[in-house]
């Protein structure tokens, strides 16, 4: 979504700030996957197409920035030879690092069931016992579509509150960092948010693979 780009490069600036950013962006994608209800072969392919776009164009790595199209973004991860992350996957293993009980909050309905997904299968690989709730802010996503940037917040916020109990309280969306603040005002758990998870793992990735050729030819030196 366009409302991604900003958070997710002010966290490359904070983070990051020597990475060079290129955004691709298919802002049908999420209207498609709305009308379709499902992630369809069509759709896939375009991710595949992004990827491999950005592959040829020299990119170190990859980060998708829309929480509603895991499974899609793990085909291009398994295409390519770069790293390729998806938007929340660093956040819930902070999440789950705090505890099994979780509030995933979302403004756009599809993320909750991928996003869901993930932190289920995460925890099962874990051996967290996860006791997940799953929130919708309705009408936050529309009030950020329109520049209402204070009732998006306070709609995050309130939908966070209802939740009791919560080891974490993960905003599922690039789009929601912004309420983070908000947001911890009203909750006492922690609060995640997946901008500055996803780019502080993803430069551990790119990192770590220009790393490793440098540590091998040294190794090969000593011996």
């Amino acid at each position: 979504m366009p409302l991604s780009m900003a958070p997710v490069a002010a966290s490359f600036a904070r983070l990051w700030p020597r990475a060079e950013l290129c955004h691709l962006l298919d802002d049908a994608l999420p209207r498609d996957l709305e009308r379709a209800g499902r992630l369809t072969p069509p759709i896939r392919r375009r991710f595949l197409a992004l990827s491999r776009y950005a592959a040829d164009a020299g990119a170190d790595g990859i980060l998708f920035t829309c929480s509603a199209f895991g499974p899609a973004i793990e085909a291009c991860r398994e295409a390519l030879p770069i790293p390729v992350l998806k938007p929340n996957e660093a956040m819930i293993d902070r999440a789950l690092a705090l505890g099994g009980r979780i509030a995933l909050v979302a403004t756009f309905a599809p993320t909750l069931g991928s996003v869901a997904g993930e932190l289920r299968a995460r925890a099962r690989e874990q051996g967290v016992a996860l006791e997940l709730r799953t929130v919708l802010a309705r009408g936050a996503l529309p009030a950020l579509e329109r520049g209402d940037l204070d009732r998006h917040d306070a709609l995050v916020a309130r939908a966070a509150r209802s939740v009791e109990g919560a080891d974490a309280v993960c905003l599922a969306q690039f789009s929601m960092a912004r309420a983070a603040r908000p947001t911890a005002r009203l909750v006492e758990a922690p609060v995640l948010t997946t901008p500055d998870s996803a780019v502080e793992r993803l430069r551990s990735l790119v990192t770590g693979r220009r790393q490793a050729p440098a540590a091998a030819r040294a190794r090969a030196a000593r011996g």
